[in-house]
């Protein structure tokens, strides 16, 4: 297997390209590239360098191309479906009013960005924003009345409340499961499947 250096524009670009929770950079550069998709399991590196969270916002990165989706690691749990019958539409809400692209542009990173739209959208939706506590991952929360109830469900969540909404949110997802859970989040509001996408996708 060989490696390439990719520097931080590049690097998001091939992230943001990803169509499915644990798609390899590699696939995903193939899918772009219109090469055959090869599903084997990659080798092992000796040995690689894997540089922190802070490091990933600011600098060159160094990376596996075959592992480039756990520079920010944790749980790679997919969502889990909610019943859609049990969610209330909100048919007058526009949920581009949560993009601002300057406010966006000042947030520090995609955990700034994440809790940045989600805080909006709880000012946006204050009677529907209960929704968020039916998303799921298989046997993790991700959203929680308190701080308390999410490091009781793992102590590596790093649980941020959202804005004053009362509400708290474990941050310490890959950017690729943040959009998955920002989507979940805008549908379970009444938001249409492709709009969620291209908002969760700001990120």
């Amino acid at each position: 297997m060989k490696y390439i250096e990719v520097d931080e524009e590049l690097y998001r670009h091939i992230a943001s390209k990803t169509e499915r929770i644990g798609e390899s950079a590699s696939d995903i550069l193939r899918r772009l590239l219109d090469l055959s998709v090869e599903t084997t399991e990659p080798a092992e590196p000796l040995a690689i360098s894997h540089p922190s969270l802070e490091s990933t916002q600011e600098a060159v990165n160094t990376v596996a191309i075959e592992e480039i989706h756990d520079v920010e690691v944790t749980s790679s749990e997919p969502v889990e479906a909610v019943e859609q019958e049990t969610i209330p539409v909100a048919t007058n809400i526009n949920f581009n009013d949560v993009v601002h692209e300057h406010m966006l542009s000042q947030q520090k990173g995609a955990v700034g960005r994440f809790m940045f739209l989600l805080e909006s959208l709880s000012k946006l939706t204050p009677a529907t924003f209960e929704q968020i506590l039916k998303i799921q991952g298989r046997g993790r929360l991700y959203f929680a009345r308190s701080k308390a109830e999410l490091l009781s469900a793992s102590q590596s969540a790093n649980p941020k409340e959202i804005g004053d909404s009362g509400y708290w949110v474990t941050t310490n997802n890959n950017t690729a499961k943040k959009r998955t859970i920002l989507s979940e989040v805008l549908l379970q509001l009444g938001c249409n499947e492709e709009q969620a996408k291209s908002i969760a996708q700001r990120i």
